[in-house]
């Protein structure tokens, strides 16, 4: 199995989808590195040789991937944070960033099956507030 950058690649699938498996390296910029590497992107991983590999070794070490790009992510989003800026506060309360709604479908942002309620109340958290008024 061959490995580039501390990440093993699939060796089954065609070198354009499985550099993809390096974190930074998406569909366009494989095809751009296996294009300036020389080598043919719809080859098998399996069959490419140690030249080949080194190759593309050396252009995808012109770029920013896997830990360094996971770094300045997250020192980016820590930066967000520390001066308050609205997304850094997004960030923060674990709610949507981009704008999207969260009354309704914001389930990735806001926690899968520990539901917090943003938009609307739930029916019980309705009821609890109603019986509270009514005492």
């Amino acid at each position: 199995m061959p490995r580039l950058l501390g990440t093993d690649l699939p060796e089954e699938k065609t070198l354009a989808i499985a550099l993809t498996q390096i974190f930074g390296v998406g569909r366009p910029r494989a095809q751009a590195v296996a294009k300036q590497s020389g080598v043919d992107a719809s080859k098998r991983t399996r069959d490419l040789s140690p030249s080949e590999l080194s190759r593309i070794q050396k252009v995808l070490e012109q770029f920013e991937l896997e830990g360094d790009l996971r770094r300045t992510v997250r020192d980016n989003i820590d930066r967000l944070k520390r001066i308050r800026a609205y997304r850094g506060l997004r960030h923060i309360q674990k709610l949507p960033v981009r704008g999207q709604r969260t009354r309704t479908n914001a389930r990735n942002a806001r926690g899968g099956i520990k539901r917090r309620t943003i938009g609307s109340l739930s029916k019980e958290e309705a009821t609890k507030i109603e019986d509270t008024k009514k005492t």
